[in-house]
């Protein structure tokens, strides 16, 4: 059983944007903006992470909440659209993605995650990489309904599938399928034009994340609508890039390991160095990988 430190072309041809600051987590990027995905599946930006919501008979579900600070002006705007908020999910315990929980839960919606992220969210914990500590959120932000696998519910007729990827990310990532309008949010599993965030403080690590990228792959299919933390809806071409990036960087951590070399040295190889155009700085990244990969040591291979 998981715990939690060992806690998924269009439209093809479509670019997900990369607007959003490289490594400010969460940063507001400008004025709410809605984009129709079809099929009663509307993407918000502009509060922080994308925001994913559903309209049924029944109301709204969302996928994440952008940051608090953005959370009043994300109500108006479903407000607006129509149909009470009912149910929440956080694809991981991050700000950007967990914003709008007091404001929900005190509205009385269901709020939905991995158990782990409801333990990060109660958590006093420090995040060394970020110099930041962070205190426990209040009891209307944690979510009510926890699950450690993944799977489904109806909601307004509509089937939701929820997805955990383990040790991503974070170690309670989740990623939310519409399979009827074959929709996929994945919150901060998936960047685009920047570099994915291993947090090796929450859980998170580049074999995660690699692993975590290849099963998304294999749940989507050309036409699929994949949604990702920042940026416009994307398809596989997306989640082959990363995939591309997460085993080649992955691989080459390994190496360096093997070879003895430390932090400064294995920069030093640039193992970064065909991704950086499209990328750009990978100073933040290649940290958090090699200290990141420093309890998975076994699983890298030809190590110890």
């Amino acid at each position: 059983m998981l715990s939690r430190r060992h806690a998924l072309a269009t439209i093809s041809g479509a670019l997900c944007a990369a607007a959003a600051p490289r490594w400010v987590f969460g940063a507001p990027n400008g004025s709410l903006e809605a984009k129709d995905l079809g099929t009663g599946v509307v993407a918000v930006s502009g509060a922080g992470a994308n925001v994913v919501t559903l309209k049924t008979a029944d109301g709204l579900l969302l996928v994440d909440g952008g940051l608090a600070s953005k959370s009043g002006e994300l109500l108006d705007l479903l407000d607006a659209r129509g149909g009470a908020v009912r149910m929440l999910f956080n694809t991981s315990w991050r700000e950007g993605h967990t914003g709008s929980n007091e404001a929900l839960g005190t509205r009385g919606a269901k709020i939905a995650a991995h158990v782990n992220t409801r333990l990060w969210l109660g958590g006093d914990f420090d995040v060394d990489w970020e110099d930041r500590h962070y205190a426990p959120r209040p009891a209307a932000a944690l979510p009510g309904m926890t699950f450690y696998t993944s799977g489904s519910l109806d909601f307004g007729g509509r089937k939701v599938e929820y997805r955990y990827l383990p040790r991503a990310h974070t170690d309670g990532d989740v990623a939310v399928f519409f399979p009827d309008a074959n929709v996929l949010a994945v919150g901060a599993l998936l960047a685009v034009g920047s570099y994915p965030v291993a947090d090796y403080a929450t859980g998170g690590w580049i074999g995660g994340l690699e692993a975590a990228t290849r099963a998304l792959l294999d749940a989507t299919d050309g036409s699929t609508k994949v949604v990702p933390a920042s940026g416009a809806a994307c398809g596989r071409a997306e989640l082959e890039a990363q995939l591309k990036l997460c085993t080649a960087v992955r691989e080459r951590v390994a190496d360096a390991y093997r070879r003895g070399l430390s932090f400064k040295e294995f920069v030093a190889t640039n193992p970064t160095q065909e991704f950086e155009a499209a990328r750009g700085d990978p100073s933040l990244f290649l940290k958090l990988v090699h200290k990141g990969a420093w309890p998975h040591i076994r699983e890298l291979g030809g190590v110890i």
